[in-house]
């Protein structure tokens, strides 16, 4: 057995000829490693083919036999790569016979270790044969033998390591298990070394097909380019073509169709030339779909018939099945309905018999949107309900699946853009259950889509994972329970009896941890009879799925024992495509409806509404344009986007309801939970009679609600303050009894317009309130606030509470555990782009210098206080980390007064600035929806008058509200006390682009 060792899996990087075996056998292995990197595998596996029978001719000894496994091996290798799948199961067979055969030999401690090199090889190439074939337990088998074997074989550099993690990566793949694939990958990514030049590149190929498959297209192609610069670097021409085929299916998900022809034409050439027939089958079958995207019926069926016969040869089961259900479209699209019917049901039992449940549910899906098609061109009479109802049996489980399959992803940006593929799906099942007429389906599916995802904190899951992968987050996992923290996507995790700790590439991603979320609560609809919303359909999808679609707790619908004072209507809605409203009344009013608006008709009014509103863009240009030309600025303009707002999106029968309810019992109140398209509508203005300028304000008062998995007994991390915190049996701190404003805690915090360091008054993240001391109304409101009772930070006169440099997150933390009864914050809050997705980035600015721990970066000389900070805490960043609810538990009421503070419910997952003060404790936080113009814009875009101050004003009056026992009430009687002046006068300080912009959120 040769003494000299070599990394078989990374190609040299000279031309020199390793000394391993002596001549003409090292020579000769140099010399096939360069036909590969050329591409040519016929030449490499005939270099191969001629050493083994050199091999074979020679005396046996366990030398000699694993100089034969060795090359069998490098054939497996070659005929992976070329799919030739038969023959590389004989090679990876032979080859792990031979090594079993000399696994007793004796040998010294170089010989074991080359011995286990080969080993894991074998089984790794076994792996991948398996795989490949759908035969994915039995290639979890192989990986898992790989797991036991590594410990003992001396990989230094982590090689080999990196080699099973990327192994589980494409397993996971294989599963359509994206998060968890994911999440493998970026961890195996930021502790492979260079050295290992093989793997990254296909670590960063694996990243980039995840992204490509989960609608993250620019991601994707990032990743491709920086797998491009390494395959260049090592001159590897296959792997090169094989990525050109991997960009032509991103421009296909992408629906650049023409661009993914050109680069599947290219790409297919290549493997035809090169007999790599497993590839061009996939080609074959990508352009089998573009065929049919052009209406080529007839290529389409050509090259699908093409693909699953090579899929057929090759044994490819999974593969051939994929063309399958391709064929099965075609069918479709040509009428030929048993044929459709026979394929897709042949493709469902090969994903059934491999455990690809999300295929399964693609399947479902397929079948469903057919019966749709056929009910669109057919009149089904009398059988029609029945055709309905078998589509929905398919299609309901089939999305809830594809929806709960998210919440694998680490990060909400990943989980945002699987949404987007996902909901097409959604929005199959709302048009269903439209054509059944079903009210009380459609109550259930807004009551499940607007449940919310559940924010998960535990250091360690419930339950253990599930995934093929073992543990996902070790490359080598051995299944054990594995950590949440203290990263989410790039962490060093810790052992189960032992604290998590932090290495040094989890230290520096930290800052960039993903919210992990679970499940949403099951939705309670009925006490009497504990019925929970779409139970039958969620039992089905994790019956055929086996996916957890919803948590174990369960909340209801709607918590109505303290609403029998006053009338209340609670009011939700989901996006579907169309925009779809549930209604339901308490507090002395009954009854209940349901609504729809047309998906072109909302979208038209929201775009209105966005040109009335400060842009997304540049702060400054955006102000400009909301006083220069904004519908928000002439009474007459804005009435007219009121009503366009109304008709799209109010029903006129809940209209008429309110009115009854107001003429009986008094004004009610309309509790409002917006879905992420309409989460910026001023509900308040809503113009809702046609023949005179009654806006909804005029008729009740209005409070927006959050999603209802926030509304859970006992939520994990919400303490008291330390003044108040009792130890429970686990250990932990109930949560403090509701706190009234005459309750003896009797604090109030006051961050008002903090300095930022670094940040001059006049730049952007300066002044919001001008000099301190400049303004009268201001300073009398902090005069009426120290005269009434203990304010937070401790002030001499009322001008010593504006601009202070000492209000840092230790500061907040310190204050808010002392216990509080109100937090007052007037700065600037940062939101983030609502196309990322993470509502958790958002921001507000204190006076924490860089050097300030924390999960959002510095601006500048600046670290800002993030929505994740406040939800998180320290757990990502120290091993001893505590939730953010215990550094800064919420007093019973906030007010967050600075740019879209209240953004959270434009976002799939609401888990901003006011989402993250519910959950840390607070019942009602008042925020703004949009960005706020300063009194200081007025001024200077709207020649007001200096005296005037309307964001003081406003300032004030949220105070006020704060202070009043019912600060809905009261914030409703000042907001119409606004719309009165500018109904009757019109002036621009009575303009709503400030005072409709806010609105109290309660849950």
């Amino acid at each position: 057995m040769p003494e000299t060792s070599r990394e078989d899996g990374e190609h040299e990087q000279n031309a020199a000829v390793t000394q391993l075996y002596g001549e003409p056998f090292d020579s000769g292995l140099a010399l096939a490693e360069q036909h590969q990197l050329t591409a040519d595998l016929t030449a490499a596996c005939a270099v191969y083919e001629q050493l083994l029978t050199l091999a074979e001719s020679l005396e046996d000894s366990p030398d000699v036999q694993f100089l034969r496994a060795h090359l069998l091996a490098n054939i497996a290798s070659v005929r992976l790569t070329a799919t030739d799948l038969v023959a590389a199961r004989d090679a990876v067979e032979r080859s792990r016979a031979l090594l079993d055969g000399i696994a007793a030999a004796p040998m010294g401690p170089r010989g074991r270790q080359l011995w286990l090199e080969m080993m894991l090889r074998t089984l790794l190439a076994e792996a991948d044969l398996l795989r490949r074939t759908g035969r994915l337990d039995e290639a979890l088998a192989c990986l898992d033998e790989a797991a036991l074997r590594l410990p003992g074989f001396d990989d230094p550099e982590g090689l080999r390591t990196a080699e099973l993690g990327l192994n589980r990566v494409h397993l996971l793949i294989e599963r359509s298990e994206w998060g968890a694939a994911e999440e493998q990958a970026s961890a195996l990514l930021s502790t492979t070394p260079a050295t290992a030049v093989e793997t990254i590149p296909r670590l960063l190929i694996a990243l980039g097909l995840i992204c490509a498959s989960t609608g993250r297209f620019d991601s994707a192609e990032d990743y491709f380019a920086r797998a491009e610069d390494a395959l260049r670097a090592m001159g590897d021409t296959g792997e090169l073509q094989s990525l050109l085929a991997h960009r032509a299916y991103t421009a296909m998900h992408r629906g650049d169709f023409d661009l993914a022809e050109r680069l599947f034409a290219e790409a297919s050439a290549f493997f035809e030339r090169h007999r790599r027939y497993g590839d061009l089958a996939v080609c074959e079958q990508a352009r089998a779909f573009l065929a049919g995207q052009r209406g080529d019926s007839t290529g389409a069926d050509d090259l699908t018939a093409a693909s699953l016969a090579r899929f057929e040869q090759l044994g490819a089961s999974v593969a051939a099945a994929d063309t399958m259900l391709l064929g099965a479209q075609h069918a479709y699209d040509r009428g030929d309905i048993p044929e459709m019917k026979r394929l897709a049901q042949e493709a469902r039992d090969v994903y059934q018999a491999r455990e690809i449940h999300e295929r399964c549910a693609q399947v479902d899906l397929m079948l469903a949107r057919t019966l749709e098609d056929n009910l669109n061109r057919t009149d089904h009479g009398d059988h029609e309900r029945k055709s309905v109802d078998s589509a929905l049996s398919l299609a309901l489980p089939a999305a809830l699946a594809l929806e709960a399959a998210r919440y694998g992803f680490a990060t909400a940006h990943a989980r945002s853009q699987w949404l987007e593929l996902a909901d097409d799906a959604m929005r199959l099942v709302f048009r269903l259950a439209v054509r059944r007429q079903d009210q009380g389906l459609l109550f259930e599916l807004v009551e499940h889509r607007c449940a919310g995802a559940s924010l998960a904190l535990d250091r360690t899951p419930s339950t253990p994972p599930t995934s093929p992968a073992g543990a996902a987050g070790e490359a080598g996992g051995t299944g054990e329970s594995v950590s949440v923290f203290p990263s989410a996507a790039m962490k060093v995790y810790g052992q189960v009896d032992g604290p998590p700790t932090l290495g040094g590439v989890a230290a520096d991603a930290a800052a960039s941890a993903g919210l992990r979320v679970a499940p949403p609560p099951k939705v309670r609809m009925s006490q009497e009879s504990g019925r929970v919303a779409l139970q039958e359909y969620i039992a089905a999808a994790e019956f055929r799925y086996h996916r957890r679609i919803v948590d174990e707790e369960e909340v209801p619908f709607w918590i109505t024992d303290d609403l029998t004072s006053r009338p209340v209507v609670q009011v939700r809605l989901a996006d579907a495509g169309d925009l779809f409203m549930t209604w339901t009344w308490a507090g002395g009013a009954r009854g209940f409806g349901t609504g729809r608006g047309p998906a072109d008709e909302v979208d038209r009014a929201v775009r209105a509404l966005a040109a009335a509103l400060p842009g997304p863009g540049a702060a400054a240009e955006g102000m400009r344009h909301a006083f220069a030309s904004g519908a928000m600025t002439d009474p007459h303009d804005e009435h007219v986007l009121a009503r366009e707002l109304t008709e799209a999106m109010w029903p006129e029968g809940l209209t008429a309801q309110i009115r009854q309810v107001s003429a009986r019992a008094g004004r009610p109140l309309v509790r409002i939970q917006p879905s992420p398209r309409v989460a910026q509508v001023p509900w308040e203005l809503l113009a809702v009679d046609a023949e005179s300028d009654v806006r909804l304000i005029d008729l009740a008062d209005v409070v927006t609600t959050a999603p209802t998995s926030l509304r859970r007994p006992d939520p994990a991390g919400r303490p008291a303050p330390d003044a108040e915190a009792a130890p429970d049996a686990g250990g932990g701190a109930r949560p403090r009894p509701v706190a009234a404003p005459d309750t003896d805690i009797d604090t109030v915090v006051l961050v008002l317009d903090p300095r930022i360091p670094g940040f001059r008054a006049d730049s952007p993240l300066g002044s919001v309130l001008g000099p301190p001391g400049s303004d009268p109304e201001l300073l009398a409101f902090v005069q009426s606030r120290l005269d009434a009772g203990a304010v937070v930070p401790s002030v001499a006169t009322p001008a010593e509470a504006f601009r202070r440099t000492d209000l840092d997150r230790d500061w907040l933390s310190g204050a808010l555990r002392k216990g509080a009864r109100r937090l007052m914050y007037v700065g600037h809050v940062s939101g983030a782009p609502v196309e990322g997705g993470q509502s958790e980035d958002g921001t507000l600015h204190l006076c924490c210098g860089p050097g300030t721990a924390g999960l959002a970066e510095a601006v500048r000389t600046h670290r800002p206080l993030s929505a994740k900070d406040l939800l998180l805490g320290t757990l990502p960043l120290r091993a001893d980390g505590e939730p953010g609810a215990r550094i800064w538990p919420a007093p019973p009421r906030v007010a967050l007064i600075g740019c879209e503070s209240g953004g959270d419910l434009r976002y799939a997952e609401s888990f901003g600035l006011a989402t993250a003060m519910l959950h840390n404790g607070a019942e009602l936080v008042t925020a703004t929806r949009w960005v706020l113009p300063t009194s200081f814009a007025f001024h200077r875009l709207a020649g007001l008058p200096e005296s005037v101050r309307p964001l003081s004003a406003a300032v004030v009056a949220v105070d006020t509200t704060h202070e009043d026992q019912d600060p809905v009430a009261r914030l409703g009687r000042w907001q119409r006390e606004q719309l009165d002046h500018w109904r009757s006068d019109g002036r621009i300080e009575h303009s709503p682009l400030l005072w409709a912009a806010m609105t109290c959120i309660v849950v």
